[in-house]
C-alpha cells in the first residue's frame, strides 16, 4: 500500500518527516511525498486527492468531512506564530488596514490576522517567500510573514509591528496552533491509526537522530543558511509534534470556534 503525504519543503517538516519518507521508521504502508506550499496544501484539500496531508488549522474547517486531524505532527506551541512587519513602525491596525500581503487566505495566520484585527484594508495574496521583497519594494505597506521569513525580515531593514502569537497567548493563555497532519476519513481506521505512530515515530527518530535528516533539508532549503535552518526547526518542531495534547487540541477548537464567529 502507499499513501500520499503532503507537507512542505520547510526545514521543520523535512527534519520531521525525513525518516518515514526514508523508510527508517515502521509502517505498513509506503509513503510517497508530495510537497507544497502550506496554502497550496490547503486548496488541495478541497479535491481530497491525498491520503495524508498537512493543513493550516485555518482551513481546517473548510476541508469539512473530508479529513480528520492526527495527533502526531502537528506545528503548533509558544513563540511560534506568525509577524506583521513593515518598512517603519505603526500599530498593527494602521498596518492592516493599509495594503497587506498574506500568504494565503486559508491560512492560520490570515485567520489570526483577521480575529486580532478584523477591520482589514487591501488584501494581498502571494507566495510566502515574496512577501518581505513586496513590502521592501512598496508594493504593500505591510506583511503577514510565517515560516523562515520571521528570522530574516531584519535583514531587509523591516521592522516588527505586531506578533500575532503573542497576542493568541496573550489573550487566550494557550499555545499558538499553526497547522497539523490530516488523514482522509475514507482511510481505514486502522490505516489511519498506523499513519499517526508512524509520524510520531518519525518525529521521535528525529529528535533522537538531530543529524541524519540534515542532508534531506539541505535539499529541499538550498536558499537558506545553516542557521536559519536550524533556528526554524527549533522553533516549530517540539513536544506537541509528537503528541499534539490535550493543551493542544483546545486551542484547536478555541481558534476554529473564533474563525465561526467571526465569519
Amino acid at each position: 500500500m502507499k499513501l500520499r503525504f503532503g507537507f512542505t519543503p520547510c526545514p521543520n517538516d523535512a527534519f520531521a518527516f525525513h525518516a518515514l519518507v526514508h523508510g527508517l521508521v515502521d509502517a505498513p504502508f509506503e509513503v510517497e511525498p508530495v510537497l507544497y506550499d502550506i496554502e497550496e496544501l490547503n486548496r488541495r484539500s478541497a479535491a481530497g486527492e491525498l491520503e495524508l496531508t498537512k493543513l493550516s488549522f485555518g482551513a481546517a474547517a473548510a476541508a469539512g468531512d473530508s479529513y480528520r486531524l492526527l495527533r502526531s505532527g502537528a506545528a503548533l506551541g509558544h513563540g511560534v506564530g506568525p509577524l506583521v512587519v513593515a518598512r517603519t513602525p505603526r500599530s498593527l491596525v494602521d498596518a492592516a488596514a493599509g495594503r497587506i500581503a498574506v500568504p494565503g487566505r486559508e491560512t492560520t495566520a490570515f485567520l489570526l490576522l483577521r480575529l486580532a484585527a478584523p477591520a482589514l484594508g487591501d488584501v494581498v495574496e502571494l507566495r510566502y517567500d515574496e512577501i518581505l521583497a513586496a513590502v521592501v519594494a512598496g508594493d504593500v505597506d505591510a506583511g503577514l510573514i510565517i515560516h523562515e521569513s520571521r528570522f530574516t525580515y531584519r535583514d531587509h531593514g523591516l521592522v516588527a509591528v505586531a506578533d500575532l502569537g503573542e497576542w493568541w497567548e496573550s489573550d487566550t493563555g494557550l499555545p499558538v496552533p499553526l497547522a497539523g497532519i490530516f488523514a482522509r476519513t475514507d482511510l481505514e481506521p486502522d490505516v489511519a491509526a498506523a499513519a499517526e505512530d508512524a509520524i510520531r515515530a518519525s518525529v521521535e527518530y528525529a529528535f533522537a537522530h538531530s543529524e541524519a535528516s540534515r542532508d534531506y533539508v539541505r535539499s529541499l532549503a538550498q536558499e537558506m543558511s545553516d542557521d536559519v535552518c536550524a533556528a526554524h526547526i527549533a522553533l516549530y518542531v517540539n513536544e506537541n509534534s509528537i503528541d499534539i495534547g490535550d493543551e493542544g487540541l483546545v486551542a484547536v477548537e478555541r481558534l476554529l470556534g473564533r474563525s465561526a464567529a467571526a465569519a
